[in-house]
């Protein structure tokens, strides 16, 4: 599933912080392919949930996936806040 990290609009993120976030995270982290496009980044998982949930249910869990590798990426970095951060499902 393909997803798309970009400023959380609820938080003033600076300028950088996608950047900074970019350099964290690089290529390939914890099973998530990521790639610097323009103004956000974009994010690739496996899709591993069962065929049998809805595609709401596995772009969550996708979602989820993807977010709890942003956050881990921030946790190691001062310079970073997870909340800068939205993670959506690609359109």
């Amino acid at each position: 599933m393909r997803f798309k990290i970009t400023h959380h609009s609820g938080f003033a993120a600076p300028a950088d912080a996608l950047d900074l976030l970019w350099a964290r995270l690089g290529a390939n982290r914890d099973g998530v392919s990521f790639a610097k496009v323009g103004r956000e980044i974009r994010a690739m998982t496996k899709e591993d949930a069962p065929v049998s949930m809805t595609r709401d249910e596995r772009t969550e869990i996708g979602r989820r996936a993807v977010l709890d590798v942003v956050r881990d990426a921030c946790d190691g970095a001062p310079e970073l806040k997870s909340d800068w951060f939205a993670v959506s499902p690609e359109d």
